[in-house]
């Protein structure tokens, strides 16, 4: 799981070696992949019209941008263990919260960067509202967070447990 604090983030182990792959995948053969559908593409001739060479470039754009963003993050990356199991909101936990303390409107998420979202479980962020709210907190605790309309909300601390895939 990661923790973002002024530049470091902080993964697991586990998490370091995925990031790292798909940075190697995207910089070795993606990078070839592609720069072959564009030479095939520029084949077809005028460029202005070939709508598969200006698909091939935008690919190629976003996954540069994505080489640059794993770039980034892995040489200011730490590695470390997961989060204690102490009670403690922070990266790497699943959190219930209950909305205004009525434990009947719950909700379970997963503070960890948008790196580990997936559709086992919702995700947010440890700089989203919520996740900056509740970062830090204990079970038992409340928390406030602004919603985007600017008001603020109330949340509860139910469980915060250490995410194990």
């Amino acid at each position: 799981m990661t923790q973002t604090s002024d530049n470091v983030t902080w993964l697991t182990q586990e998490a370091y070696n995925q990031l790292k792959a798909e940075l190697e995948y995207l910089s070795g053969p993606a990078r070839t992949e592609i720069s072959v559908k564009i030479a095939a593409a520029r084949e077809e001739g005028d460029l202005r019209e070939n709508g598969g060479y200006h698909a091939a470039k935008e690919e190629q754009g976003k996954m540069e941008l994505r080489v640059r963003q794993l770039t980034q993050l892995l040489e200011h990356a730490k590695v470390g263990e997961p989060p204690a199991d102490d009670g403690v909101v922070e990266p790497g936990m699943v959190v219930t919260i209950a909305f205004d303390g009525d434990p009947d409107d719950t909700l379970t998420f997963l503070l960890a960067s948008r790196e580990y979202a997936t559709g086992d479980i919702e995700t947010y962020s440890p700089q989203s509202p919520l996740g900056t709210g509740v970062n830090g907190k204990r079970m038992g605790e409340e928390a406030e967070y602004e919603l985007p309309n600017g008001k603020k909300a109330m949340v509860k601390i139910l469980t915060a447990k250490p995410y194990t895939g």
